[in-house]
């Protein structure tokens, strides 16, 4: 009996314990996706962002509106992403916002950085030389740098209308080996366009405005300009 209720105790124990770190674990959950309803800091620098590439029009409140999940779903629509109007992991990472495990997502690490600057370079340079495909990874970086454009990766890539590929579907092709070659020299310093923050391919380019950037060097298909 006595070695009965040992064990009924230590069951008991176990239990107890395991719903303790549940408890302690759902609010982490729960704080891992932002959506309608939601509020605070997070939610802030969202609209912010959404704002600054042109989504969100409404107030920078803090405060998860019927807006913000429209201006959600359009981001997510343009960049790949299923359009449901929730912020979760995938949808952070592509807004270059830290979740609130303190995980970045992906592409605010130096890892995710290559593989984000590797997709844009295989889509937009794929068949280019090898120094052209290192120059428009630079573009990127020196946009970074630039204050007219977001102060990060993901916020240079995803801004609307900024590439080419966001909008044709050739980011989401498979990405050339090359290409994360291209976008480690990038990132360790080399740039084959000289300070650029503007390409294109004059075969194929139709704005009048492009053409009037003052050119600093032409690697194989593209004009890169400043």
């Amino acid at each position: 009996m006595k070695s009965q209720s040992i064990r009924k105790g230590v069951l008991s124990l176990l239990l107890t314990l395991a719903m303790l770190m549940t408890l302690a674990v759902l609010p982490q959950m729960a704080q891992a996706a932002y959506r309608q309803g939601s509020s605070g800091e997070t939610v802030r620098t969202i609209q912010q962002k959404l704002k600054n590439w042109g989504y969100y029009t409404g107030s920078v409140d803090g405060v998860y509106g019927s807006a913000t999940v429209k201006a959600v779903k359009w981001f997510q629509q343009k960049n790949g992403l299923t359009a449901d109007g929730v912020c979760g992991k995938a949808t952070l990472a592509a807004l270059g916002i830290q979740d609130s495990s303190g995980s970045s997502g992906g592409t605010s690490s130096q890892g995710g950085d290559v593989a984000l600057l590797a997709k844009v370079i295989s889509a937009e340079a794929r068949g280019e030389p090898y120094a052209g495909q290192v120059a428009v990874g630079a573009v990127i970086l020196n946009r970074v740098s630039h204050p007219s454009f977001p102060g990060t990766i993901s916020g240079v890539v995803y801004e609307p209308g900024a590439f080419s590929c966001m909008d044709d579907g050739q980011i989401n092709q498979p990405v050339a080996d090359s290409a994360y070659k291209a976008a480690r020299d990038a990132l360790n310093g080399s740039d084959p366009s000289g300070g650029a923050i503007y390409y294109f391919n004059p075969a194929t380019a139709t704005s009048k405005w492009i053409w009037s950037r003052p050119l600093i060097t032409v690697i194989g298909k593209h004009r890169f300009c400043s």
